[in-house]
């Protein structure tokens, strides 16, 4: 196709007729693989006659199709682009780029990342070449620009994969340079200059991000550097042509590298100045970083912070970074000392007025209340934010020099809040007091635990902080809420004051400021985690919840739903009466939430957070009311819809969530429902097309349905659930692309149908075998290998005449007998098992081996009958020990909690204390059967065991799937079988006993004295459970 009507079909491509848009883009599909049609495209984004919207659709179109297909994902895709083409496309896209307005620009540059990304060095190697003759020439914008592309690409790349950064920086390096320096000289630059200076800086930063290149060891060469960075440190931002808007401001040119030139100082202090470096190159260069330019820069970055300090400007990001880089500083002695002569100034002239409620966030607060909450919690937000950084700073100073400066940043807290307290109404500084009470709030952790302080918090809340809830100031009011949640778990010495607080958080959740409400719920959380008597908080619960769902339906936030949950977690199973609402108010959040991000197209927008955050409460709500099957039959017709549509690829950012829903309704629904069951083939398509990392999860409810619906799974033929087990997991084992831990659920599976259907799948025992002896042979992991030979255990257990036929007519039998013996004779250097390590294992390993006890002579020579004989009674012995042993540990874990019952967060002194770290005593009540019981556990047994399986932890057994051989006592079963052969065949019993070594026999009357013992207790055990069912 000629130029001329390659335009116009790009021009018909912009038509506002949908016909015509839509004929166009199939001719453009229809020539895009023709040769040098990508050529024709380039020539027509560049050709300035040409008009611009039809020059942006060619380079549209000319970066979609290089995306998709000029490095094709699967390398064994047909090139859809001639060699011939792709040179000349890349001999001149370079020159084209930087001569390219903006717009057409940032097209083409995408281009040039996926022709880099895929082709330098190797089918590019003139690139490198280009810029170095380019960066001495005319050319050097453009040369700049494909140079930081090039940089780019190996910014996060370490090893082998970085070896390229080495000749990039000593063949352009010393041009950077001597560019970097002309330009600093010019008097009086104009902004492109800037921009030249920013794209050095920014090669700069990806050559060195991860490692310095040994070029920059040289002294003479780092110092030629930093000389040209401090000069820009130092230097003042021309004040000619700075924008007056803010948003433009910060974006300007000349900023932008002030930003840069922070950023790389940043970099090159905290990851390659620190003296605790190992590597002696590295110690070698951090000594020469702190001892020639830590200093300097420090000083450098407090006369820079003294601008705002004056009422000067600097834009946010800088502001943050600089405090970071003051941040590190603290812990270091040097620099410290450098810093003390100007704390005092830095702190109270500079930070705390950061920490202060301004006037953006009050034109915030009262023009955009939403966008105010989404900026107060939002993580991203904080890296920018100098108002985090200043609270960092004031936390590390308190945390690190806390003897020198607690004290003193207190007694001037104390003091604004005195002066607050004095003054007028009209002349009370609200802002400054917001500041007080936020660095009060960043300081909990610290006067939590320390005196004189740690007595006196109650009566500070008193009277500084309660007050504040009635505030006539919206941001006092909230500020107050979050202090409040900040320090609830506190010892109160009086409850009343616990129950003030309380009560003023829940009227906060009316307030009429939007932001005094959500803060209101953040800190009510806390209050509800706190509360002792929850007699507190019970006749408010339905009141709550009410403005908890009116909050949700104005504000899309993850931590929202946190309240909720633990609300939910605290009430447990008195939530019941709420149940079925609050899924039904969370439901329609998740639609609303999901639309949302939809909407936006942005996988960390708020709204698919916050989604994420009302699935994770319907499953808290589940599982808090798991032991009233009835609500889940009335509460399934709200969830079908998202279950259904979440399950297929429209759920990929919540499938996990979805998955645990699902399990949660087929594990405790009185029965699976065939709605329920419509789910099966949706699981199984997400499977095929993308969800194979979730596999571990889609396995829970999948035996939920053969395990809880077994009938069903066996009888049903529209759809044939059986074959389409079957036609997955075939699949799955199949697959030589599969690593070992990637198919572990699949023997799972088998299992779970050989356990479930004893006696009804005779017709699947083969295949199931076949493929489970053919992945055998692939295994490579000991952990994989175990469950492949759990197969065969359980196909014994399920038909052992069977299965020994089977194997022996795939010519495997005494291949897979040997390897299980070997298997089970293995040990590690410390003498514990090496493999089967689990009471599940060994249990099912016990049970397939006894029932080849059974089997006649004919099919069990006398010779394996002893080997069998033998390893059953070892792994039996195991089995006793290890059971012994869980038992001791729950016992003593008991008891811990039990002595942990009234641990509290105020009495701990220790930095390094549990409560710190997060870990926390569990109630004494909240470990009752609804916790044994709960599936959490399930989806436990499904963690794949550690990819190097060199741990010693035997897994408990109550992160096992529950099963029919739960029922079975394998001492009993051993005793029985035994009693069976002896029955059926006396010589043969005769036979093998007389073989038995004295150590043996010793083990046999063991076994068989302790299922004895078993029969009793089991027996003991049924008429305790039946005398529970009939109980009154």
């Amino acid at each position: 196709m000629d130029l001329p009507s390659l335009a116009v079909i790009l021009q018909a491509a912009l038509s506002p007729n949908p016909d015509e848009r839509k004929a166009a883009e199939q001719s453009l599909n229809q020539f895009q693989y023709t040769p040098q049609h990508l050529v024709r495209l380039l020539q027509i984004i560049v050709d300035n006659n040409c008009d611009m919207a039809v020059r942006q659709a060619a380079s549209i179109h000319f970066k979609n199709f290089i995306a998709k297909n000029w490095s094709p994902h699967d390398p064994d895709e047909q090139q859809k682009i001639l060699p011939a083409d792709k040179d000349l496309v890349r001999d001149h896209i370079l020159v084209f780029v930087p001569q390219l307005p903006p717009l057409l620009r940032v097209q083409l540059g995408e281009c040039l990342k996926t022709l880099v990304n895929a082709d330098y060095p190797e089918q590019w190697p003139r690139l490198l070449d280009w810029v170095k003759h380019n960066l001495q020439d005319q050319q050097v914008y453009g040369a700049l620009y494909v140079l930081r592309i090039l940089a780019r690409k190996y910014e996060f790349k370490s090893d082998e994969e970085r070896t390229p950064v080495s000749h990039i920086v000593e063949e352009t390096f010393p041009h950077l340079l001597n560019i970097f320096n002309r330009l600093s000289q010019i008097v009086n630059p104009p902004l492109d200059v800037a921009d030249l200076i920013k794209l050095i800086c920014k090669i700069f930063w990806s050559s060195i991000y991860l490692e310095i290149p040994k070029q920059l060891f040289d002294p003479n060469v780092f110092n030629a550097w930093m000389i040209l960075f401090l000069n820009i440190l130092e230097r003042p931002v021309p004040l000619e042509g700075q924008p007056a808007d803010p948003e433009l401001r910060k974006s300007w040119g000349w900023w932008k590298v002030k930003k840069w030139t922070i950023h790389i100082l940043n970099r090159l202090y905290t990851r390659f100045g620190d003296l605790k470096i190992q590597n002696p190159e590295n110690k070698a260069f951090a000594q020469m970083f702190q001892k020639s330019y830590a200093g300097k820069i420090l000083e450098c970055h407090l006369n820079l912070l003294n601008v705002i300090r004056v009422g000067g400007y600097l834009p946010d990001r800088v502001i943050n970074l600089i405090l970071q880089y003051l941040s590190n500083s603290i812990s270091k002695n040097s620099m410290y000392t450098l810093l003390q002569s100007r704390l005092d100034s830095l702190l109270f002239e500079i930070v705390f007025p950061l920490m202060c409620f301004n006037d953006n966030d009050q034109k915030l607060w009262d023009e955009d209340p939403h966008e105010y909450v989404r900026k107060g919690y939002d993580i991203i937000e904080d890296l920018y934010s100098p108002r985090t950084a200043a609270m960092d700073f004031v936390s590390e100073l308190v945390r690190k020099r806390g003897k020198e400066n607690l004290q003193k940043f207190i007694q001037f807290i104390v003091g604004i809040f005195k002066s607050y307290d004095e003054a007028p109404v009209e002349y009370k500084s609200y802002r400054q007091k917001d500041g007080a009470l936020l660095a009060i709030g960043a300081l909990c952790d610290k006067l939590k635990q320390t005196e004189p302080y740690k007595s006196q918090l109650e009566r500070m809340l008193v009277q500084h902080v309660f007050p504040e809830f009635s505030s006539p100031v919206g941001h006092l009011r909230a500020k107050a809420a979050w202090v409040a949640g900040q320090y609830a778990h506190i010892s109160f010495s009086d409850q009343n004051n616990f129950r003030k607080a309380l009560h003023s958080v829940v009227s906060g959740m009316r307030d009429a400021e939007l932001p005094v409400r959500v803060d209101s719920v953040f800190a009510l959380r806390s209050f509800v985690e706190a509360c002792r008597d929850l007699n507190e908080i019970r006749p408010i619960v339905p009141q709550l919840l009410d403005e908890f769902f009116k909050l949700m339906n104005e504000v899309e936030n993850e931590d929202l739903v946190f309240t909720l949950e633990t609300i939910v977690d605290k009430f447990g199973e008195e939530m019941a009466p709420y149940a079925l609402g609050l899924c039904q108010n969370l439901a329609a959040a998740f639609w609303r939430c999901m639309n949302t991000a939809e909407a936006d197209d942005e996988a960390d927008d708020p709204g698919a957070l916050a989604a994420v955050g009302c699935l994770r409460a319907i499953s808290t709500i589940l599982e808090s009311v798991s032991r009233l099957p009835h609500l889940f039959v009335q509460i399934e017709p709200t969830l079908l819809p998202i279950m259904r549509r979440m399950l297929t690829s429209d759920g990929q950012e919540v499938f996990e969530e979805v998955l645990e829903i699902v399990s949660y309704m087929t594990f405790f629904s009185p029965t699976i429902s065939m709605d329920m069951w419509s789910l099966w083939p949706l699981m199984m398509e997400s499977l095929a097309d993308f969800a194979i990392d979730y596999f571990p999860n889609i396995l829970v409810p999948l035996d939920n349905y053969v395990s809880r619906g077994t009938a069903h799974f066996l009888t049903c033929k529209e759809p044939d659930y059986q074959q389409s087990l079957w036609n997955m997991i075939s699949s799955i084992m199949a697959d030589t692309n599969m690593e070992d831990n990637d198919i572990e659920p699949a023997p799972k599976l088998i299992q779970v149908v050989f356990q479930n259907c004893k006696g009804q799948v005779d017709q699947w025992v083969e295949p199931y075998l076949r493929v489970t002896v053919e992945r055998l042979h692939r295994a490579e992991k000991p952990y994989l290998k175990c469950l492949l030979i759990q197969v065969v255990a359980d196909s014994l257990y399920y038909n052992a005449a069977l299965t020994l036929s089977i194997l022996q007519k795939l010519n495997v039998a005494t291949e897979i007998f040997n390897l299980w013996f070997q298997m089970l004779q293995q040990v590690k250097k410390s003498g514990v098992r090496a493999n089967f390590k689990r009471e599940h294992d060994k249990k099912v390993c016990c049970l397939g081996l006894t029932s080849l006890l059974a089997l006649p002579a004919d099919q069990l020579p006398g010779e394996a009958l002893g080997r069998v004989f033998k390893a059953a009674l070892d792994l039996l012995v195991a089995y006793k020990d290890q059971v012994a042993e869980a038992a001791k540990e729950e016992e003593a874990e008991d008891d811990d909690d039990m002595d942990g019952f009234q641990t509290d967060d105020e009495e701990d002194d220790g930095e390094g204390s549990d409560k710190e770290m997060g870990v926390d005593t569990e109630d004494g009540d909240e470990a009752d059967s609804i916790r044994l019981q709960k599936l959490a556990e399930q989806a436990k047994a499904f963690r794949p065991a550690d990819s190097d399986d060199d741990s010693d932890d035997d897994y408990s057994d109550d992160e096992e799937l529950q099963s029919p051989i739960d029922e079975v006592d394998p001492f009993v079963f051993f005793v029985d079988s035994i009693k069976a052969l002896q029955a059926l065949d006396p010589l043969r019993f005769q036979n093998l006993t007389q073989t038995l070594d004295f150590h043996y026999q010793a083990l046999a009357n063991g076994v068989a004295q302790h299922a004895e013992l078993r029969r009793v207790e089991i027996e003991k055990e049924r008429l305790e459970k039946a005398a529970a069912t009939t109980a009154p």
